[in-house]
């Protein structure tokens, strides 16, 4: 099963479809599982996948009532068979479940298992909470030989509901042969996902909309020089009355999840942790919330997966980031400003505005992308193929100077560091200093009981490096220069 051209990335996940939709003898039911939130380009995966082998796709519909669902149901199930028309008598759930795998299996490519997914499964779900036992039902009659086999997907964004279906006692626990949780493109692929060439760009729409392939629906043009980016954002993501602009799409994911109730609280908790505050007791010190009250609200958030912990790998805590770009770019950008957007502003907002892209967005965003090339990339394009260990941040006292160095980008394998990198997003190009700084680090934590005898030393730049680095470095093997070219470099 050849992955289509016109889904970009994506390699693991096909692999793991593909082996599940595989004609290996198998021929009872197996149920797969595949979440991740809004935009993350679930339905455009998996009616790839539909088209592959021939398979039954069918989308639930939010607040639709559970008569309308299951007829909904029967007349996709009938089309897929060729009968076409809609279906007055449905049928119960489990009738429908059952017609739609011997429908499958009629209509299946040759050699391929019926497939049936069923999109936004938490849907259909909220009206039928029986469904995850009627489909144990069917797992477990299809095992003794009783029922019909096949593939069934169940796809959703609410990732709580997702997640829940697999957890304790519920029923479809150890059923699911497939957990599939999409994650956004990394940041080469969301390059070749906008079509954007120049480096500098790239790295700023990432900043702002991340590698969300449903967003690509919702922007008419993409900018592809610095010159378009200016215009492009007031255009787009400050442009009220858009479907892209911030505030709106913010609004819709935290709808997405059913935990998030009082959505002005997360909203105050994500605001807070944009700015700075990025522990639980500034977090409730910003807020007026206790910890108590603020660590379940965090806990629902990284969950959803918009915030996340960089961990301080020699002091072993974690400060809290908010990692979706476009939450981020909200909070920090759009939300401040509403009242001047809502007189159509845009442009006015941008440019006061400016200032803090490029110090509270872009900067830390870099360092992001410059964390998961040594995760991703690195081991390839620096020749260690078993990678780097652990990847995050530290800081490292230095009693003597009676100063504190953050590290931006540090690896480390049990005792041993294996990189410590620096990432400047300035317009001033890094030169024989950053070099001596990294080495200074180095021989502090060789002071402790870490080993940093082996470790990699790495600048990354936004806007190059100066001839003197340049040329120490075609000296030094244990020196990377890393810019954006080599960092989007295929």
């Amino acid at each position: 099963m050849k992955k289509p051209d016109e889904v970009i990335g994506r390699d693991l996940e096909w692999h793991v479809l593909e082996r599940l939709l595989r004609a290996d003898g198998e021929s009872t039911l197996q149920i797969g599982i595949v979440s991740g939130r809004r935009r993350v380009g679930k339905t455009f995966l998996l009616t790839a996948a539909c088209k592959a082998v021939d398979g039954l796709y069918h989308m639930c519909v939010q607040d639709e009532g559970d008569l309308a669902a299951r007829t909904r149901f029967a007349s996709a199930i009938a089309a897929h068979g060729g009968l076409g028309g809609l279906i007055a008598e449905p049928g119960t759930w489990e009738e429908l479940l059952t017609s739609a795998l011997e429908v499958a299996e009629r209509v299946a490519a040759p050699g391929r298992p019926p497939l049936v997914v069923i999109d936004e499964f938490p849907y259909a779900l909220a009206k039928a909470p029986e469904l995850p036992g009627l489909l144990q039902l069917l797992y477990d009659r299809s095992q003794r030989g009783e029922g019909p086999g096949g593939r069934i997907l169940l796809c959703g964004s609410a990732l709580s509901v997702m997640r829940d279906l697999l957890s304790g006692t519920k029923p479809l626990r150890g059923r699911a042969t497939v957990d599939l949780q999409l994650g956004p493109l990394d940041y080469r692929q969301a390059r070749s996902l906008w079509g954007i060439a120049d480096p500098e760009t790239a790295l700023k729409v990432h900043a702002c909309v991340g590698g969300y392939p449903g967003y690509r629906r919702l922007i008419d043009r993409t900018p592809q020089t610095a010159a378009e980016f200016e215009q492009w954002i007031p255009q787009t993501l400050l442009s009220k009355g858009l479907g892209i602009f911030t505030t709106a799409e913010v609004d819709y994911l935290l709808r997405e999840d059913p935990r998030i109730s009082d959505r002005s609280a997360y909203y105050d908790v994500l605001g807070a942790i944009a700015h700075g505050s990025t522990s639980l007791s500034k977090i409730g010190a910003v807020t007026g919330r206790s910890k108590d009250a603020v660590r379940p609200l965090v806990r629902t958030l990284k969950a959803a997966g918009y915030l996340s912990e960089n961990t301080d790998l020699l002091r072993g805590r974690g400060t809290l980031t908010v990692c979706d770009p476009i939450i981020r770019f909200d909070r920090l950008i759009t939300a401040p400003r509403l009242g001047q957007l809502d007189l159509g502003r845009s442009e006015q907002v941008w440019q006061g505005m400016r200032h803090t892209f490029l110090s509270q967005i872009l900067g830390p965003h870099l360092e992001e992308l410059c964390r998961e090339w040594v995760h991703r990339f690195a081991p390839d394009e620096l020749g260690r193929p078993e990678g780097f260990g652990a990847i995050g941040t530290a800081n490292v006292h230095d009693r003597t100077g009676r100063a504190k160095h953050e590290i931006d980008v540090l690896a480390m394998d049990g005792k041993q560091i294996t990189f410590i990198g620096e990432a400047k997003a300035t317009v001033h190009r890094p030169g024989i200093r950053a070099l001596e700084r990294l080495e200074h680090i180095k021989a502090l934590i060789a002071a402790t009981e870490y080993r940093s005898d082996d470790a990699v030393l790495g600048v990354f730049s936004r806007t190059g490096f100066t001839p003197e680095l340049r040329t120490t470095a075609e000296h030094r093997p244990d020196l990377a220069l890393i810019d954006l070219e080599r960092l989007y470099a295929p």
